[in-house]
Formats: structure tokens, sequence, C-alpha cells
């Protein structure tokens, strides 16, 4: 019973660590909606996990970090 409390605890401890690190990618000042991008496929993925076509949908959208190419399925 204990280890299955412990599990669950460093589960849910990693969840919260996980959720902070991706919430703090993004600045809602520089979220741009109106804004006009090219429509090239050239996909970056996003400090918060998320594909966008390219640095102008990561830009728009507020996203302050980004790496090139999809990012990768969990």
């Amino acid at each position: 019973m204990k280890y299955i409390f412990f599990a669950l605890t460093l589960i849910i401890l990693t969840y919260c660590n996980n959720e902070q690190e991706t919430s703090n990618c993004i600045d809602t000042e520089k979220i741009k909606l109106d804004q006009f991008c090219i429509e090239i496929y050239q996909p970056v993925c996003g400090c918060d996990l998320k594909t966008y076509s390219n640095t102008c949908f990561a830009q728009i959208n507020g996203v302050i970090e980004w790496t090139s190419g999809k990012c990768e399925k969990n």
C-alpha cells in the first residue's frame, strides 16, 4: 500500500511540474490572432508542446520559445 501511495504521489508531482513549465512559455501580451501568417509548412514545437505550422503561427499565439520540427507524441 505504501508503494502505491508513493507511486501516485510521484506521478502527481511530475504532472504538476510539467504543467508549470508549459504555462510559463506563453506571453499573453504577444498573442495577436488577427495578424496574418504565410502558409508555409515549416513545423516548430512550441514550449507548450504543441506543433505550429511555422514560427509565425507560434509567435502570434504568444509562444516565446520553440524548436524546429514537430513535437514528439508521448
